[in-house]
This record gives structure tokens, sequence and C-alpha cells, in this order.
């Protein structure tokens, strides 16, 4: 198959998720008037997710712009398994939009939390207490199957690997802000899937 369709496909999917992201976060901004201080992320965490990000980030840029340059790392998924990838894309931006329109202005690009930062238990936070983690793996997962490319999907992996990591940190200052409440909140969801 034409591989400028799961291209096509792939930018679009970019651009919506991207779009969505960036509206909700600034807008958060906006009306809290409020950046959220990166301090409390400690450096080598901060330098570790801000290469590896900007990595994963250029590795789907290059694979949309110019296949070629990821073909060192390419495979050769079915294309039954590249539409999946596609389908599966979609449904993450739709709930990469259900997330954002869920947590509205509490958003935070680091662990620390707003000031007038509200705990939020509805929509898909009420069963996972960090669908961004796993909605975004799974996004970044897809980008992989679309472009057939093991590269993509290492560092879509690692990328969650250091979110995980940072995650007692996140869950320190949430429990700080909201005490048992958060506790009680931790006890009923997921942090990464719904609990069964």
């Amino acid at each position: 198959m034409n591989e400028n369709i799961f291209r096509i496909f792939a930018v679009v999917i970019f651009l919506s998720s991207i779009s969505i992201s960036s509206y909700f976060r600034l807008n958060a901004d906006r009306l809290t008037g409020e950046k959220v201080p990166w301090k409390d992320e400690g450096i080598a965490m901060i330098l570790l997710l801000r290469t590896g990000g900007s990595i994963l980030w250029l590795s789907i840029i290059g694979y949309l712009i110019y296949p070629p340059a990821l073909a060192w790392s390419k495979v050769d998924f079915p294309t039954l398994v590249r539409w999946i990838g596609v389908g599966t894309g979609f449904i993450c931006v739709l709930l990469i939009y259900w997330l954002f329109s869920s947590i509205g202005t509490n958003i935070s690009p680091t662990v620390s939390t707003r000031k007038e930062h509200k705990l939020v238990t509805r929509g898909i936070y009420r069963w996972v207490r960090h669908p961004l983690y796993s909605v975004g793996t799974l996004l970044f997962l897809s980008f992989a199957v679309i472009a057939s490319n093991w590269f993509i999907a290492a560092m879509a992996s690692l990328s969650f690997i250091l979110l995980a990591v940072r995650l007692p940190n996140e869950e320190a200052h949430l429990i700080e802000k909201f005490g048992d409440e958060y506790r009680k909140y931790m006890k009923t969801t997921g942090a990464f899937l719904p609990k069964f």
C-alpha cells in the first residue's frame, strides 16, 4: 500500500492531538494566570524527559516529513496491523480530548500543582489517575505502528518508563496538596489503567 496514505493519517492524528493539547494547556495558563514551576521535577528528570521526549518527537516528525530518514529502523508490519495503528491513533485523539476537557485548568506540565488546583475525579479521571501518561504512550505507540518503525516504539516505551519513575514524586505532591482525599482516590483508581 502507498506509504503516503499512512503518512496522511499520521499527520491528521498528530496535528489533532497537538492542537487539543496546546489549546487546553495554553487556556489553563491564561485562565489561571500561572506558570507552574519546574523546580520540583529535579534536574536529572528534566534532562531525561526533555532529551527522550525530543528524540521521540523528532523521530515522529522525521517520519511525517521524510520517511526514508527512518528507513534504518523500519519493520515490515502487515498492512492490517498498520490500519489498526491508524484506528488506535484516532481513538487516542478522542481520549486526549476527553482527558483534557475533564481536567480543565488543573493540567500541569510538571509534578507540581497549581495554586488553585482542584482534585478532578470526573470523566476519565473517575477510573484512572494519570490517563495522560497511558493515552500519550498509546498514541506514540500508534505512530510506531503506523510508521512500521521499531525505534519510535522503543522511544515511546522509554518515555513511559521515565514517566512511571517520575510518578511517585508527582503523587507525593498530590498527597501534599489533597491529603486523605487523594489517598482515598488512589484506593479506587488505577495509576495508568482502570482498577479492576
